[in-house]
């Protein structure tokens, strides 16, 4: 699959895509826009920005660049790369999947199951990561099915005791493949379903001719680092880059430290709004780039690095990834 299919897929569920020099986007919000592909690099300039902007009266603007960028806040990328095997996993993981072997079924299942039998699956998820009103089971439907026949997308699933117990979405662009969803129900867990899902999915992936890695996730705006805790525990990497936010030049001016208490006292009234959350995310995100990276705070997965990176001011070797 390249990038028009999965701009397709985006488009079929409403979204508006735009092409600039350095890269695509998507309306993610009401008037902000996220890079994609999600794994890409990218060093746009200031006015490539502004412009995007201006011309599509875009608020806000979200991307992933190099450690070495001069902007943007310390963040990370959860990515997997050959090899992937079981005698890689630490012991607790290793016994996991096997135990989840044994009390499920992995394979590939249609859209239209994950669109209807997936969604408790994914509102259970929702409802543990605090993000319930992010998403409403039309939306839901609309992203699994409007992906049913295009190249390059597939729906993954686990049935424990004749239930769907886990699903991943998954599509490929180009060499990498990217997971945009994963869910589970959280009365299946102590099957350790989702170590067996995600490892024979993961393996399978790997394992397809010219496939370069697998990309799972960004680092959140809104949701908790821990949510990431599973992966790294199945021994999936925390790829150090920067996050940067860009606001319209009129909106600069407001996104101080002092807006930036006001959303949180808000977010602290009412934790379980999405905007509000992805707000106080937006912000952070800014004003956390704008600081040298040694006075950032550090995602806790990338605290073991931070001497190193700091001294150097690059990505290490081997977290580097292939270019777009």
């Amino acid at each position: 699959m390249d990038i028009k299919t999965f701009s397709t897929w985006l488009q079929r569920q409403g979204h508006t895509v735009i092409q600039s020099e350095s890269s695509y986007w998507y309306n993610a919000g009401p008037r902000v826009y996220q890079a994609f592909p999600y794994g890409w690099l990218i060093r746009p300039t200031q006015k490539e920005l502004d412009d995007l902007m201006l011309r599509h009266g875009i608020l806000a603007l979200r991307y992933s660049t190099p450690m070495d960028a001069t902007e943007g806040m310390v963040s990370y990328h959860v990515v997997l790369k050959n090899p992937y095997t079981l005698e890689m996993l630490r012991h607790q993981a290793r016994n996991g999947v096997k135990r989840g072997l044994n009390n499920c079924t992995v394979s590939q299942i249609s859209f239209e199951r994950l669109a209807e039998e997936g969604w408790p699956l994914q509102l259970d998820t929702l409802e543990r990561q605090g993000r319930v009103d992010s998403m409403s089971q039309d939306t839901w439907h609309k992203i699994c099915l409007a992906a049913k026949d295009l190249p390059g997308f597939e729906a993954w699933g686990a049935v424990a005791d004749g239930e769907l117990a886990a699903t991943l979405f998954t599509a490929r662009i180009n060499s990498v493949w990217y997971v945009p969803y994963a869910q589970s129900h959280h009365k299946f867990l102590n099957k350790y379903v989702n170590n067996a899902l995600f490892f024979t999915a993961s393996c399978d992936m790997l394992a397809r001719e010219g496939v370069s890695g697998i990309f799972y996730s960004l680092h959140s705006l809104d949701a908790p680092e821990s949510v990431n805790e599973f992966k790294f525990r199945m021994s999936f990497i925390a790829k150090p880059v920067r996050q940067r936010v860009a606001f319209h030049p009129l909106l600069r001016p407001l996104a101080n430290p002092l807006s930036y208490r006001v959303v949180s006292a808000l977010l602290k009234r009412n934790p379980e709004s999405s905007t509000i959350a992805k707000t106080e995310g937006m912000l952070r995100f800014y004003l956390q780039g704008r600081l040298p990276a040694e006075q950032q705070v550090w995602p806790n997965c990338l605290e073991d690095l931070k001497d190193d990176l700091l001294t150097q001011h690059i990505i290490q070797p081997e977290y580097s990834v292939s270019s777009q």
